[in-house]
C-alpha cells in the first residue's frame, strides 16, 4: 500500500486508535476492583467520621466499620425496614429520583462507648452539582453529634467550604426538633445565626446557594426518618 495515500493514513490512524481504546479499555477493568475498594472504605471512613472515629486509615476502614456499626437498616417511608434491601448498597444519587414511598433510606446504628447513635446519609443539590454527606444523631434521635459533606463541583473558598472543619463542626450539638419535639430541622443562616439557636449555624458567606442546598437536604433526607424514630 501507498505510504503517502489517504487510505494508508486512515488505515493506521484506525489501527492506532483501537489499540489505545483497547488498552484503556483494558485498564479501566483491571482498576475497577481497587476503585470500587476505595470507594467502600471512603464511605465507611466518612460514617464513622461523624460519630468521632476519625484518623481510620482505609485499610483499617472495614474492620473499625464493623466494629462500631451494630446495625444497617434500609427503611421504607412509613418507617418499617426492608429486609429484603441492604443499606451499605443503596445509592442515594438514583433513590432520590423514585417516588417517596419507593425509596429505600439507610440507617446506619453505632455503638461508642456505650452510647448508641444514628447515622443518617445525605444527598442533595448545590451550586453547580451534587452535594452529600452524613449526619449522626445522639440516643435521643435530636442532638446532633457530628456532619460531615462533601461535593462535586462547589466553588473553591465559596461553596466548597461546605466540606472544611469549621462549616461541619457548627452542627455539632445543634438540634433537629424543637420544644415542642416538633421537627425543625438545621438550617444555615445566611449573615449568621443568632448565639443559642439550637437550630441555626452559620452560612458560607458568598457561597449561599450551596449553604441553602445544605439546609434544604438535612431537612428534606431528615424528615423520611421522623416516622422510624417516632416508632423506635
Amino acid at each position: 500500500m501507498n505510504k503517502n495515500s489517504n487510505a494508508y493514513t486512515f488505515i493506521f490512524a484506525i489501527i492506532i486508535v483501537t489499540i489505545i481504546a483497547g488498552l484503556l479499555a483494558f485498564t479501566a477493568t483491571s482498576l475497577k476492583p481497587l476503585q470500587d475498594t476505595n470507594v467502600k472504605a471512603e464511605k465507611m471512613q466518612n460514617i464513622l467520621g461523624t460519630i468521632g472515629i476519625t484518623d481510620v486509615s482505609r485499610e483499617e476502614a472495614e474492620a473499625e466499620f464493623n466494629k462500631y456499626i451494630k446495625e444497617q437498616l434500609a427503611l421504607k417511608s412509613d418507617g418499617s425496614v426492608d429486609a429484603s434491601a441492604k443499606a451499605f448498597n443503596i445509592g442515594l444519587k438514583n433513590e432520590v429520583k423514585k417516588d417517596v414511598d419507593q425509596q429505600r433510606y439507610p440507617l446506619y446504628i453505632a455503638e461508642k462507648d456505650g452510647q448508641t447513635f444514628y447515622v443518617v446519609p445525605l444527598y442533595g443539590a448545590g451550586l453547580w452539582d451534587a452535594i452529600w454527606g452524613y449526619i449522626a444523631l445522639a440516643s435521643d434521635k435530636n442532638t446532633i453529634v457530628g456532619a460531615n459533606f462533601d461535593h462535586k463541583g462547589e466553588t473553591p473558598g465559596l461553596g466548597a467550604e461546605i466540606t472544611t472543619d469549621w462549616f461541619q463542626a457548627q452542627f455539632t450539638g445543634k438540634k433537629i426538633l424543637d420544644e415542642s419535639n416538633n421537627f425543625v430541622s438545621v438550617t444555615a443562616v445566611k449573615g449568621g445565626a443568632k448565639a443559642g439557636d439550637d437550630h441555626g449555624v452559620d452560612a458560607i458567606s458568598g457561597g449561599t446557594i450551596t449553604s441553602n442546598g445544605v439546609s434544604d437536604m438535612i431537612d428534606e433526607r431528615l424528615s423520611h426518618y421522623l416516622p422510624y424514630f417516632k416508632n423506635n
